[in-house]
């Protein structure tokens, strides 16, 4: 069994279910049917690496997704994307100092370029039709900006922005609408404009039918 262990779902037991759903109905649309990893949801960051890293030590297959936080360097994806070098990233570049843990590929490791909301974007119409007739596209990053390309801080801004006016629905909030989200966006528009995201889809893919 392939263990996916991911960035989100906080510290109590329905977000983490609702994380864990919204994950898996994600990989669901993007063909992966009958060939899914376990879910581990981990809430922060930190805790997702530190039980990826676990596992690990323990000799279980493991996969690690967090977001990037940051802007990817260009040294990090150049070349084919299963050549790109997260783990590069996750030490220098993020913030979070990691050191890769034992042997692992990089392929064993993929990021949400800067987070998992720049996903969202690559979907406006399920965002509309999520938030309703009150949401307003317009306060959104431009959509002639690849989703990779908007930082975290805008994508939550933009956001925010957007669904502030969405009555029942409210405000755009993590954990409230992210997961719910996450399940209904058309995982082929992610794939086909975040670079990042398709190559977690298609190397998990290899992962799960070797």
């Amino acid at each position: 069994m392939v263990i996916l262990f991911v960035e989100g779902g906080g510290s109590h037991k329905e977000l983490r279910r609702k994380c864990r759903d919204g994950f898996g109905k994600f990989l669901l649309n993007a063909g992966m049917k009958g060939i899914m990893p376990r879910v581990v949801p981990c809430g922060s960051r930190s805790n997702a690496f530190e039980n990826y890293r676990v596992a690990v030590l323990k000799g279980e297959e493991a996969i690690l997704l967090v977001d990037s936080e940051r802007r990817v360097d260009d040294a990090c994806q150049s070349g084919s994307p299963r050549d790109w070098t997260p783990w590069t990233h996750l030490t220098y570049g993020s913030g979070d100092g990691w050191d890769r843990p034992g042997s692992v590929s990089e392929q064993d490791c993929h990021l949400m370029v800067e987070c998992m909301e720049c996903w969202f974007l690559a979907d406006r119409k399920t965002l509309q039709k999520y938030f309703g007739k009150k949401f307003m596209e317009s306060a959104l990053p431009s959509d002639n900006k690849p989703p990779e390309s908007v930082g975290k801080g805008e994508a939550l801004e933009g956001l925010a922005k957007a669904t502030r006016q969405c009555g029942k629905k409210g405000s755009y909030r993590k954990g409230k609408h992210s997961f719910e989200l996450l399940g209904e966006i058309d995982s082929a528009m992610v794939i086909a404009t975040c670079p990042w995201a398709a190559r977690f889809v298609e190397l998990l893919r290899e992962r799960m039918e070797a």
